[in-house]
């Protein structure tokens, strides 16, 4: 019997690699194949990250593939329905990620409401700071509202309770009402209620039919008017249109992107929308992007993948 295939579809860290490659049980393809763009032809199982989507056609033609492993929570880059009708796994790597994007959610939340980057594009260009006339706003005991209350969700709730002494409220339809009885919160009953009293309003959902352009025009006119936005979940989520027109005209105080509609984010796409708001800050998807991060969360798919190659059940498998 042939060794089964594991094509590494994007770059992962290389602790996760030296794992794959000390089995030995196994053939490795990494990126730098040159059959990497025929890996529907040889690959058992593939290793991705948000940048290769798979769709319909990939699936169609992957004649022998039985898994895939996606790095991070989101698979909204694999087509599920398609993966399913196939026979083909599809798992992720849950939780791995959410002290990191936590981390990064508090950091741009802190950034923005200081000013932080739009003094440094300042200074950088040449300007002539008055201190006067550029304060920032604090953050401490300010409540902030967390939109998703998974494993992200839950690390900012407990990292604001500490470092910010505020207020928290959060809102999930999908989930009991007991959940979080370890965190003093209030629970709002729909988004709106959330909208209206939060300072700050964090993003943690999926990309789905039901969270797709969640916040636009209408929910951005609930928000208070020194409150910021922030979306460190998926793009899609934020009418990016509607935001661009509330910080423009300063219906809300700031805002900060992880994730947009166009990844990686581009000049030709933000420079004369977005990118040109002093009151926003953009970064190009780098919730789960440390050292140690990349490390876990890259074992781990390593690890899920030979555990399905190998016939075992496995707790993070989506479809």
């Amino acid at each position: 019997m042939s060794k089964p295939t594991i094509f590494v579809l994007d770059p992962y860290h290389a602790d996760a690699l030296a794992l794959l490659q000390s089995t030995g049980t196994i053939e490795i393809m990494l990126p730098s194949d040159p059959r990497r763009a025929r890996w529907h032809e040889f690959a058992t199982a593939v290793l991705i990250r948000s940048e290769t989507k798979i769709r319909a056609e990939d699936l169609s033609r992957a004649t022998k593939l039985k898994v895939i492993v996606k790095q991070g929570v989101g698979v909204d880059n694999i087509d599920l329905s398609a993966a399913k009708a196939r026979g083909v796994i599809v798992c992720n790597t849950p939780g791995i990620n959410s002290e990191s994007v936590a981390e990064l959610t508090v950091g741009l939340a802190l950034a923005v409401s200081r000013r932080v980057c739009e003094m440094d594009r300042a200074i950088r260009g040449g300007a002539r700071i008055v201190r006067s006339q550029m304060l920032g706003r604090s953050l401490f005991r300010k409540t902030v509202g967390i939109v998703g209350m998974g494993n992200i969700g839950r690390m900012v709730a407990k990292k604001w309770m500490v470092a910010m002494e505020g207020e928290i409220i959060a809102y999930d339809p999908f989930v009991s009402g007991d959940l979080w009885a370890d965190i003093p919160h209030r629970r709002a009953s729909t988004l709106q209620d959330l909208l209206r009293d939060a300072d700050v309003v964090t993003l943690h959902v999926p990309l789905t039919e039901q969270t797709r352009g969640l916040i636009g025009r209408g929910q951005l006119a609930m928000m208070k008017k020194d409150a910021i936005l922030i979306n460190c979940a998926r793009g899609g989520i934020v009418d990016e249109t509607a935001l661009l027109e509330a910080l423009r005209t300063g219906r809300i105080y700031g805002a900060a992107l992880d994730a947009m509609d166009v990844e990686p984010p581009t000049m030709e796409a933000y420079g004369d929308g977005l990118l040109s708001c002093p009151n926003l800050i953009m970064t190009p998807h780098i919730g789960g992007s440390t050292v140690e991060n990349q490390s876990r969360s890259g074992i781990a798919v390593v690890e899920t993948a030979l555990a399905v190659l190998e016939g075992k059940e496995v707790p993070n498998r989506v479809v």
